[in-house]
């Protein structure tokens, strides 16, 4: 029985008995004290009368001190009663009556949809993912806050339990494209475990937290298994063991020589406070500037004028030497094996893969963790100066923050940058909002794991869909754009309109990498196009 129905039930109760011992107590005492008897009747319909304030009759006044004072009392506790309906009974069917109700079911006939079990914080990147690429999906969430929030946000939500195969089957599972999980560890099988009872055919994709459980979660039945931490501590762990930073490595290769690439202007580097057009980035290396990271925003084609700072972090393409001249001229953070130490403060499942990709690299690691094991050289908070002293943190190359806490990854990068002003930092946060703040306070690249998760989740739902990630950040694509054949890329007009670069064109068998804005397109021309999700989908809206 939900809360507000016991709530009625037990005040109606209350309400009953007061009437009853009023009426009883009303005719005793006019039988008693002024001698003028009453019916049972005659004495409810005085109760009913007083608790609703509609009046005594013919009753009043009382000429007895014991029938006054009884009046008195039972006029508060009928005052008492009525207010006390308010919020028990009135203000409820009110809320009830004008307030938003989530569906239980989904109301449409939607197919080929993807279902989502359930909303965490991690759920926002996710979805932004789908609304991308204009992919039906629905949120089965239990919570009725939450629910409410996801319905009243305009995101397609059913509120149900995901773990039964009611609730699936109230999203229309049999009919979705898959099923996305993405709780806990334990909710994600058991979801997983509902979804193929109710539909073997249906895809079903689950997060797992510790990859040594994804045995059990291929045992439940999910088609994959993703591990967005192992990725991301893969990824921090590359921008300090690798010369040329690419999230996708041969899938970034245009044709035989064109590379796309992210390199990180390192702190102390010769091109810190220069302009892009004053540092001859160009002119120097050959490389074509797509775009770059301010601050953790990215700016698509950035004015000649932009200030490059440590930490900003250029999206260029070239080919490989091109981008290995980059590299040296920025002392980027993505490094040549070398002598170095590498502090990496934290470690759970993040900072347990950046420790292993460092040392099967034969890197010098130092681990610092609140709570003592075997592989932790530091024990301390993370936050404290004197646990960063003793990790080496001023003598070291690189400080990769693994931090489980968004708030404690702040304070401490703030900490850091204070007792090594030119190290290099790299850190994990969980939500995408933390990004820019960990860029103010002095780390150099930053990866969410909600970004990373729903980058993860969203490919494997779309398998077959042509997008290159570039850490997250960017999407390549290769696309006919018909609303061109005919146009130069200038009369187009193409970065002014989507913040896209067309970065190269495949024409039959040749590979145009020279595109500049008097490039014509032609019939038949494959553009590959690099820019935000925003970006892509402009220029797909407006050009393919």
């Amino acid at each position: 029985m939900d809360t507000w129905k016991r709530r009625v039930v037990y005040y109606a109760v209350f309400l009953g008995v007061m009437l009853t011992f009023t009426a009883v107590a009303y005719r005793w005492g006019m039988r008693v004290y002024e001698n003028d008897p009453r019916t049972l009747i005659e004495s409810f319909r005085f109760a009913v009368e007083m608790f609703s304030t509609t009046g005594f009759g013919g009753d009043s006044p009382w000429q007895s001190q014991e029938m006054n004072a009884f009046i008195a009392v039972m006029d508060l506790v009928g005052m008492a009663l009525l207010i006390g309906a308010l919020p028990v009974v009135a203000t409820p069917l009110l809320e009830s009556a004008f307030s938003t109700t989530v569906p239980r079911s989904l109301e449409s006939d939607l197919t080929g949809h993807v279902v989502v079990a359930s909303d965490t914080t991690r759920s926002d990147a996710l979805l932004d993912e789908f609304e991308s690429e204009a992919v039906p999906y629905v949120v089965v969430e239990p919570d009725p806050d939450r629910a409410l929030a996801l319905y009243e946000a305009g995101h397609v939500v059913v509120r149900a339990d995901p773990e039964t195969t009611a609730g699936l089957e109230s999203a229309r599972l049999s009919d979705a494209r898959a099923l996305v999980t993405d709780v806990s560890d334990r909710v994600d099988a058991s979801i997983v475990l509902a979804a193929k009872e109710l539909s073997t055919d249906v895809r079903a994709i689950s997060v797992v937290e510790d990859p040594a459980r994804e045995r059990y979660h291929r045992l439940a039945g999910a088609d994959e298994v993703l591990s967005p931490r192992s990725l991301l501590g893969e990824s921090l762990a590359s921008k300090v063991t690798t010369a040329v930073r690419t999230d996708l490595d041969e899938a970034v290769a245009i044709g035989d020589s064109l590379r796309i690439a992210e390199v990180s202007i390192h702190h102390g580097s010769g091109l810190a406070g220069s302009t892009l057009a004053g540092s001859r980035i160009g002119e120097r290396t050959g490389v074509d500037v797509i775009g770059a990271w301010f601050n953790g925003s990215f700016e698509a084609a950035p004015p000649p004028d932009a200030t490059l700072s440590a930490g900003t972090v250029l999206l260029v393409s070239g080919t490989e030497g091109q981008v290995e001249r980059l590299v040296d001229l920025t002392n980027s953070a993505a490094r040549r094996f070398g002598a170095g130490e590498t502090v990496v403060v934290g470690h759970g499942q993040v900072g347990k893969t950046v420790t292993n990709a460092l040392e099967e690299a034969d890197l010098a690691v130092t681990v610092v963790d609140r709570d003592d094991g075997e592989a932790i050289d530091v024990v301390g908070d993370a936050t404290e100066p004197e646990t960063l002293r003793a990790a080496g943190v001023a003598d070291a190359r690189t400080v990769v923050l693994a931090l489980p806490d968004d708030t404690t990854a702040e304070f401490a990068t703030l900490v850091v940058r204070d007792l090594a002003p030119n190290v290099e930092i790299l850190a994990r946060v969980a939500d995408p909002e933390s990004v820019p703040k960990m860029h103010r306070a002095g780390a150099d690249y930053v990866l969410s794991l909600s970004t990373v998760t729903g980058r993860m989740s969203a490919s494997a739902v779309l398998p077959d869909r042509e997008v290159l990630s570039l850490d997250t950040h960017v999407e390549v694509v290769r696309t006919e754009a018909p609303a061109l054949v005919g146009r130069t890329v200038g009369e187009a007009a193409v970065r002014e309109r989507t913040g896209c670069t067309v970065i190269a064109i495949e024409r039959g068998d040749d590979l145009v990498t020279d595109v500049g804005q008097e490039t014509r397109v032609e019939r038949g021309d494959e553009l590959v196009v690099a820019g935000t999700d925003e970006g892509v989908r402009a220029f797909e809206r407006a050009f393919a």
